[in-house]
């Protein structure tokens, strides 16, 4: 079964005060497992990085500046994509952001087949505790070491890391 880890970057935190995708990564997956397909870019916002989403994932306005727009990207990241279903953590969040620069484009509505929220998935195995992307690999021993600031591409690796984990403690 093929499905794509899915991860966004921002130029802040709400999609309806006009706010952008700066960086976007999927990952593919073949029954669970990266077969080493990867979609990763950055964007050219068209609108400034706040500082507070800047000191998240260390990307400014310079960094963004010569990179295309959504638009000019956009079919090849949904021949990525494809029907494929998309497995995100938190994905409200960056669904919400997809959805609007997919009509910032002119491209239409968009519709996944299907979407696993990894948050969800956490919050009911282990109601109660943190499940943040962060947490998660804590818990599963995973290793972030090499993740000093969020990244679309680092945080779809350790997703997929994660989403293992998930569904393996889920499991009877």
């Amino acid at each position: 079964m093929r499905e794509i880890v899915l991860d966004t970057e921002t130029t802040g935190i709400s999609a309806r005060q006009g706010h952008r995708i700066i960086e976007i990564a999927c990952l593919e997956l073949e029954n669970g497992q990266p077969n080493g397909k990867v979609f990763h870019q950055r964007l050219n916002p068209g609108r400034p990085i706040d500082w507070q989403a800047s000191r998240i994932h260390g990307i400014r306005d310079d960094h963004v500046r010569s990179c295309p727009a959504f638009s000019e990207i956009a079919p090849k990241l949904f021949d990525f994509i494809a029907d494929s279903p998309l497995v995100i953590h938190n994905a409200p969040f960056d669904l919400a952001f997809l959805r609007q620069e997919i009509l910032l484009a002119g491209r239409g509505e968009f519709q996944p087949r299907a979407v696993v929220d990894t948050l969800q998935m956490a919050r009911r195995l282990f109601p109660g505790r943190k499940n943040s992307l962060e947490a998660l690999c804590h818990r599963f021993a995973i290793d972030v070491s090499g993740r000093q600031l969020h990244g679309a591409l680092i945080d779809c690796r350790l997703l997929a890391r994660v989403y293992h984990c998930l569904l393996a403690f889920s499991s009877p």
